[in-house]
């Protein structure tokens, strides 16, 4: 079975660099003007109870049946939500998590261990449940947090956390071969939903 586990569009928020977390932002006009349409068809496509996941998906996999599962929202930055981090440079909450290689837990916020447990629950359900039923295919389109997560415990070759963040309207293709015995994904290749350059000014 291959996994799509993707990322959605851009955002005004991604564009100007603002911790965005489980705010409800939608994509940016450019950024649903960015996207294409995906080279195949899934019966069904699981997104998160933020907006920019749906939207994205309705554009990339137009004949989809979207299902909702709220364990794989992105990570919750608290009091950082809505900032970036040149807003932040002098806050001393900010600067202490920073220091803290981002693990601790931000002011009303996950920590970074219990949203990966969180996410990991969720994603291996959903594996678990497509190999079951032998699907061929398993579609996930959630956030950069979402893919860091299950990609830093479940990815091969392993890499660390922050590195496994995809682009927008990017993520990975994995091999789930080895996923009853082993628990961990092959990466086949990466992909991404954006149109080329000739195809936007066309």
């Amino acid at each position: 079975m291959l996994i799509y586990l993707l990322r959605h569009g851009l955002t005004e928020y991604n564009a100007q660099k603002r911790y965005q977390g489980q705010r409800d932002i939608p994509l940016s006009p450019e950024g649903a003007a960015q996207l294409r349409k995906a080279d195949f068809d899934p019966d069904v496509v699981y997104v998160t109870p933020l907006q920019r996941t749906s939207q994205t998906a309705k554009i990339v996999f137009p004949h989809a049946k979207l299902v909702v599962v709220d364990g794989l929202k992105e990570m919750c930055f608290g009091s950082f939500e809505g900032r970036n981090f040149i807003e932040m440079e002098h806050d001393p909450d900010y600067q202490a998590w920073v220091q803290a290689n981002c693990e601790s837990s931000c002011p009303d916020g996950e920590r970074k261990e219990d949203f990966s447990n969180r996410i990991c629950a969720a994603f291996s359900k959903l594996v678990d449940e497509a190999l079951a039923e032998g699907k061929d295919r398993l579609v996930i389109l959630a956030h950069g947090g979402t893919q860091m997560a299950a990609m830093e415990r479940y990815g091969v070759p392993h890499q660390d956390y922050y590195r496994w963040c995809g682009p927008n309207a990017g993520g990975y293709v994995l091999d789930a071969k080895d996923w009853t015995q082993k628990h961990i994904l092959t990466v086949i290749k990466t992909v991404q939903y954006t149109k080329s350059a000739a195809e936007e000014n066309p």
